[in-house]
């Protein structure tokens, strides 16, 4: 057999699978975001924008502030693996910190269920410990919870990244900076994290459009309202058959997830263009 045939027989299994599970998807619900019963036009979108503005900006803070801190702890655990003197407590945080990697969401979400409570494992705890008065103890079962589910889901992931590019770097700045008497926190944030920034970036931005298609913690989560708009997706199709609406949606949450995907681009390349020169 001609080897120029070979080739796209070979591509062509995986080229339908992403063609069928991945592009006509995407093309259907851009086509049916723009289509209603009275034709062609924006009457999903306003419809869309009307009933869930206010979970369009919950969405998006929530997401930025799970993303802000997902990185902070990111640094935090993989300076500490890098600059920690301690050889036993850096073992220790090298095993315990990639647990939840391997925990899918909906299982995250479950388990914080039972964790964040009122009567749950934290406030019992506290309790436990007399930090707090068991009238005092409150539910964390809200925005503060799909935070803390999402933080405590993606900063593995994220550290992951980080700490292998720490790693990767040349300790000799880091014995210098020593030797000159700078403390680890400025040795972390004014020489290593510079260096690490785009394993950074890649991460939040990976993390970022991963917390926003999540649906089950926001709905396990959160029973009140505003939600997430993947929640909101959710509901309209299964309450109302509504998939004009929930493809808008869809489409304002490729909007969002595209333009901090542009923005790492724009980032990364002006970062290569200082490096060429």
């Amino acid at each position: 057999m001609n080897q120029r045939a070979l080739g796209p027989i070979l591509v062509a299994p995986a080229l339908a699978m992403v063609v069928l599970f991945f592009v006509y998807p995407l093309a259907y619900s851009l086509i049916s975001a723009f289509w209603s019963p009275e034709g062609w036009g924006w009457a999903n979108f306003i419809k869309a924008y009307e009933l869930y503005r206010n979970d369009i900006v919950f969405t998006v803070l929530i997401i930025a502030l799970s993303t802000a801190l997902v990185g902070v702890f990111s640094i935090a655990i993989g300076g500490y693996l890098v600059l920690g003197e301690n050889p036993r407590s850096v073992a220790i945080l090298k095993w315990l910190y990639r647990w939840p990697l391997f925990i899918p969401f909906v299982v995250a979400g479950q388990v914080m269920r039972t964790f964040l409570a009122k009567n749950g494992m934290l406030n019992n705890t506290l309790v436990g410990l007399e930090l707090i008065e068991p009238v005092s103890a409150v539910s964390l079962l809200d925005w503060r919870g799909i935070v803390i589910t999402f933080v405590w889901k993606q900063t593995p992931f994220v550290a992951l990244l980080v700490a292998g590019a720490m790693a990767s770097l040349d300790r000799s700045m880091i014995e210098a900076a020593r030797n000159l008497g700078a403390s680890r926190l400025r040795i972390l944030l004014e020489i290593i994290v510079p260096q690490v920034r785009a394993s950074l970036t890649v991460g939040l931005t990976l993390s970022f459009v991963t917390m926003m298609s999540v649906l089950s913690v926001p709905l396990m989560i959160n029973a009140q309202t505003p939600t997430t708009i993947t929640v909101n997706m959710a509901f309209r199709i299964n309450s109302y058959g509504d998939y004009g609406v929930a493809n808008a949606l869809g489409v304002i949450s490729i909007l969002l997830t595209s333009g901090v995907a542009w923005l790492y681009l724009r980032q990364a390349s002006k970062d290569k263009s200082r490096a060429i020169a």
